[in-house]
């Protein structure tokens, strides 16, 4: 199988070519993309000997292709080689891993090409999905979730009749670092205290939402637009060990879930062989080592990012609205001035709820509406 990873120097795009070198007569690189790490580009592209390199970054792009003089690899730059290479006519999957409302357009090129696509961006489904459902409809469902949550819901699915017999969906969180703290405790957290995660190893970002369960809020939303289920149909539950991924309660009350170590490398892998199952050396799940396993409500009085979600993923029902990619960018850029030191950890959601409010939300809403709305959010944020 080609493929294109894009996103090959983030943390899902680097597992990803760990596979690749695991598994290399199953798999080649058709392309990779990055933005502005040329150095671990050029090392990535000199090993796995894609036919395209793309970096988003014009004036990266221009010194990548000096680099690779030497070689045979065709390097392209800016945002549209992005969507160039996840429409490449040689690749057969597409791992979507680009970060941010950057991932959108690249998803429905790919989607339109008639790909696999290995999707591994919360923000496309979260800002778009009612545009990505439609595209969908039109080309052929094709999107496998790399998400660890979504790929256990994903499985749990599997051998299921008909989406009626759906009776919840189990959304497991790890609950993040600051679990089990309450407001007061909170006020004075930094940045570096929030960087930390009892379980997973992930980016910045994603760790501090997982400590405000923004980032279970996220998936909320974007399991809705996977799954065609409704946001209140979807239960999040805190479970601090991150052995059960999530779970499926089907109408007869059979629950259904995916358990293993935490360790991305098996969702990306699925995503890519599905139906078929590859070993993945080491990291075997024990469950005698773990004792026990436990489940809580999660405190959305104290994290209430994960409400402030669930609001705007119920508005617009199935046809989706504008108020999603506000909560996403809200949450962004509020993270972003957190990481400066000038906004306070409480002070994320605060500045979440209060883009929230400003915005009138469009229904059903075009790409030029998302982004716009993305846009204006952003600009609440940094304006408080």
């Amino acid at each position: 199988m080609k493929i294109s990873i894009l996103g090959s120097t983030g943390s899902i795009g680097t597992q990803t070519l760990e596979i690749v070198r695991d598994h290399s007569d199953e798999f080649s690189v058709a392309a990779i993309t990055g933005n502005r790490n040329i150095r671990l580009l050029e090392e990535q592209a000199r090993e796995f000997r894609p036919a395209l390199v793309c970096a988003a970054d014009e004036a990266a792009a221009m010194e990548l292709k000096i680099r690779l003089a030497d070689t045979d690899i065709r390097v392209e730059g800016g945002k549209d080689s992005i969507t160039e290479a996840a429409a490449l006519p040689e690749a057969e999957t597409a791992v979507v891993s680009v970060v941010g409302m950057a991932g959108i357009e690249p998803t429905i090129a790919a989607i339109r090409s008639r790909k696999r696509v290995a999707l591994a961006n919360k923000e496309t489904l979260v800002a778009a999905g009612n545009i990505i459902k439609k595209c969908e409809a039109e080309y052929g469902k094709c999107i496998i979730p790399v998400d660890s949550e979504h790929s256990a819901i994903f499985q749990s699915m599997l051998g299921m009749n008909d989406k009626k017999e759906i009776k919840r969906i189990i959304l497991t969180a790890s609950g993040g670092e600051f679990f089990g703290k309450k407001k007061e405790e909170l006020k004075n957290i930094t940045p570096e205290q929030a960087l930390h995660n009892p379980n997973w190893d992930m980016g910045a970002k994603v760790t501090i939402d997982s400590s405000t369960l923004a980032n279970k809020g996220l998936e909320v939303i974007e399991a809705k637009w996977l799954f065609g289920v409704d946001v209140d149909d979807i239960r999040v539950v805190v479970h601090r060990q991150s052995v059960l991924h999530s779970a499926v309660e089907f109408v007869d009350n059979a629950v259904i879930a995916q358990l293993g170590a935490p360790d991305m490398r098996l969702p990306i892998q699925l995503a890519l062989t599905y139906p078929k199952r590859l070993s993945i050396p080491k990291n075997e799940l024990d469950l005698i080592s773990y004792g026990s396993l436990t489940f809580e409500e999660p405190d959305t009085d104290t994290f209430y990012a994960l409400e402030l979600a669930k609001r705007a993923g119920r508005e617009g029902g199935q046809m989706g609205s504008t108020l999603a990619a506000v909560y996403n960018a809200a949450d962004e850029a509020a993270v972003e001035l957190f990481m400066k030191g000038r906004l306070s950890y409480l002070g994320i959601s605060e500045a979440i709820e209060k883009a929230m409010e400003r915005h009138r939300a469009a229904v059903d809403p075009s790409l030029e509406e998302i982004y716009a709305a993305d846009k204006e959010a952003r600009e609440i944020v940094r304006s408080l």
